[in-house]
């Protein structure tokens, strides 16, 4: 995982999702999980002042039922542009209850 983040160039420090000024999570390399070009922080990394519960689930054939967050930043909203995986398929249990981001929030390390 670590060599998997270093070869996309993150370099050993603390890789964070960011949107409008606010760092939305932060984490060290060994803590995020890297699936399918998407970082994955885990739980207790996620200021969820920032999250929203949204109405929007989507399937994934391997990975299970995702449930969606707003990204609330002073008033702006970015719609369902945080996702997790609560309960997974057995093949996706190493990212149950990760968060994901996409939607702009800006994936960088420190």
């Amino acid at each position: 995982m670590l060599r998997e983040l270093l070869r996309l160039g993150y370099a050993y420090s603390m890789p964070k999702a960011t949107w409008n000024g606010a760092i939305l999570a932060e984490a060290a390399p060994e803590q995020v999980q890297l699936v399918e070009g998407n970082v994955y922080f885990p739980p207790e990394t996620i200021d969820r002042s920032y999250l929203r519960e949204s109405q929007t689930h989507t399937v994934c054939p391997w990975k299970g039922t995702a449930s969606y967050y707003d990204v609330v930043v002073d008033g702006e909203v970015n719609r369902d542009a945080a996702w997790t995986y609560p309960v997974t398929k057995p093949a996706a249990e190493h990212i149950a209850g990760h968060v994901a981001f996409w939607k702009g929030v800006q994936i960088e390390d420190d």
